[in-house]
């Protein structure tokens, strides 16, 4: 019974985005990778802190005020003796009304005895002469009531690094998947060169184009005239049905793999007329699908209005 009422407490605990995640665990379990995750996620990251300092960290940097700032911190047995203050950082931030939330991260001994083999890296807390396996099985028994008191617990023996990164997000942050994938949507001119930080790049050259109507020339994509021009076509439209079914089926792989930033590229010849007007529907179509979105048009100021 008691066990419930603690897993229950536990779980409340889990409702909320907490103001700061203290990150732990076993020295090889990842956490560093971990880290990155909530620095994608716009926390206020640093890595291993003593437990003592993190209330005046979190008070410095304004976490729990109206800029809605969160802290991640990691604290690891290179700082020896620190756990013991663990429970009062905790409870000092509690009481000056920090919401806060221990994430270890643990994996088999095997697991960790293998990764420490493969990079033949010197286990952090390994005493002169000592074996990897040895100082893996002191640094367990020393987290083991680090663990107990964990409000989230990751083993990662067998998980995927995309995997880790999901259940982070899941667990830490108030927006959803989607929302955490920073799509940066840009239209560009190929005759100003190709855009080598593309992820996704659509080319509608194959498009009509406006630059042959005179009263369109000196306009843009951004343009009622030019914009009603291309989305009016026939062939646009059957385009545009299909390059939104492609998003459907890609976007979700990308959310899926734990990405954080992806940029979907439209070029046409200037990048002027058709590309900024795709590129606008795009943005448009990504936004309404609940991705974090930013719109940009590369080349505009460039557009050579004598050139197609």
């Amino acid at each position: 019974m008691a066990d419930g009422g603690q897993d229950m407490r536990r779980a409340a605990r889990l409702d909320q985005v907490p103001d700061v995640v203290v990150i732990t665990g076993m020295s090889g379990s990842g956490r560093t990778q971990a880290m990155h995750v909530f620095e994608d996620m716009g926390y206020y990251c640093i890595d291993n802190l003593p437990p003592r300092l993190i209330l005046d960290l979190a008070t410095t940097v304004g976490i729990n005020t109206s800029i809605g700032r969160h802290l991640a911190v990691t604290c690891d047995l290179r700082s020896q003796g620190l756990f013991d203050e663990m429970a009062d950082a905790v409870r000092a931030l509690r009481e000056h009304e920090l919401t806060v939330r221990l994430l270890f991260l643990d994996c088999s001994d095997e697991v960790l005895l293998r990764r420490y083999n493969e990079t033949r890296r010197r286990h952090p807390i390994a005493k002169r002469g000592e074996s990897t396996e040895s100082a893996i099985r002191r640094e367990r028994e020393q987290l083991a009531s680090i663990r107990e008191g964990a409000d989230l617990v990751l083993d990662t023996s067998r998980m995927r690094t995309s995997t880790l990164r999901s259940r982070i997000r899941r667990s830490f942050s108030e927006l959803t998947d989607q929302q955490l994938l920073d799509v940066n949507v840009f239209s560009f001119g190929f005759k100003h060169g190709m855009p080598v930080e593309a992820d996704l790049m659509i080319d509608v050259r194959f498009l009509p184009n406006p630059f042959y109507d005179p009263e369109m020339r000196p306009l843009t994509g951004n343009d009622a005239k030019v914009r009603d021009f291309v989305m009016g076509q026939r062939v646009t439209r059957d385009f545009i049905k299909a390059w939104q079914r492609l998003l459907d089926v890609v976007m979700p792989g990308y959310v899926a793999e734990g990405k954080s930033r992806l940029s979907v590229a439209v070029g046409c010849t200037g990048g002027q007329h058709r590309s900024v007007a795709i590129a606008n529907a795009t943005a448009a179509y990504l936004s309404e699908a609940g991705y974090h979105v930013t719109l940009t048009h590369r080349d505009l100021p460039l557009a050579n209005r004598g050139v197609v």
